[in-house]
């Protein structure tokens, strides 16, 4: 079966336009136009992933965002933005989305972004590439961030484990083992993260971009590998996206008197280490 989109923007020719070349990609797509009617949708028939134009008449996408975060709904979701100030980004991000698209942007950039998204949230493939649309700029006006991720691979043993009266241990998947470098641990299981004995609250994008650094401490990772293991995607020398995650993962994790934890290694990208 198709992998199901609701798509909620206010610019009927962005709605309409986005509607078609989602479809013809493959997707079954609900469009609204509103916030009100995008939660009626998402509670009524739950989709595999959103798109969200953030300002809209009524409730915004932020605010829907905000709403199904609270009902405890971790369907990924893929803003669209006209807004690229850091400030818009915090505040998509807090709201709860995944990743974000930029206005005018390429349908293909979409298809890209939603492909990573769904590869993250499933086993079931994303849909098709062969039958979309060419690429094409589509215009309008919002504000929005987010962002997704997909972590590396590590070891570790839970701490306790062992064999006890009722027999052995049941092994704990590598992927879901707590994890401690520089000074940080992290539960992936529980997505939970300590700096010493203070708890970070960080977004999902956060989480994973830590998770990664954490797996590969004391090793520098370019940027390209961090935007194909994080966004599935690598956006090109140009893109400030990582270095925007990165500096909001360095304002949580810093301390003062404490040694920084992420470092830029110039012309190639970053490394965890406390020096």
């Amino acid at each position: 079966m198709p992998q199901t989109v609701l798509l909620a923007e206010d610019d009927r020719a962005i709605r309409h336009a986005l509607e078609r070349a989602l479809t013809l990609e493959g997707y079954a797509v609900t469009a609204v136009a509103d916030g009100v009617e995008a939660l009626a949708q998402a509670h009524r028939n739950p989709p595999d992933v959103l798109v969200l134009d953030v300002m809209m008449p009524g409730i915004d996408g932020l605010q829907v965002c905000r709403v199904l975060r609270a009902e405890g709904d971790r369907t990924p979701i893929l803003m669209l933005t006209a807004l690229v100030e850091t400030a818009d980004r915090i505040a998509g991000l807090d709201a709860g989305a995944d990743d974000y698209v930029v206005k005018p942007f390429d349908v293909e950039e979409v298809f890209a972004r939603l492909r990573a998204l769904l590869r993250r949230t499933g086993p079931a493939p994303a849909a098709g590439t062969g039958a979309g649309p060419g690429s094409g700029a589509v215009t309008g006006t919002g504000a929005g961030p987010g962002t997704g991720a997909v972590p590396g691979t590590g070891a570790g043993r839970v701490p306790g484990a062992g064999t006890g009266s009722d027999g052995p241990a049941r092994e704990v998947p590598a992927g879901a083992r707590p994890l401690e470098a520089a000074g940080l641990r992290m539960d992936p299981q529980a997505r939970r993260a300590w700096r010493g004995r203070r708890e970070l609250e960080l977004t999902r994008t956060e989480f994973e971009l830590l998770e990664l650094l954490v797996r590969n401490a004391g090793i520098v990772l370019d940027h390209g590998t961090i935007y194909d293991r994080i966004w599935g995607y690598d956006f090109g020398p140009g893109s400030k996206n990582l270095a925007v995650y990165v500096g909001y993962l360095r304002r949580k994790l810093d301390e003062p008197g404490a040694p920084q934890l992420i470092h830029t290694v110039r012309g190639v990208g970053y490394v965890l280490r406390e020096d």
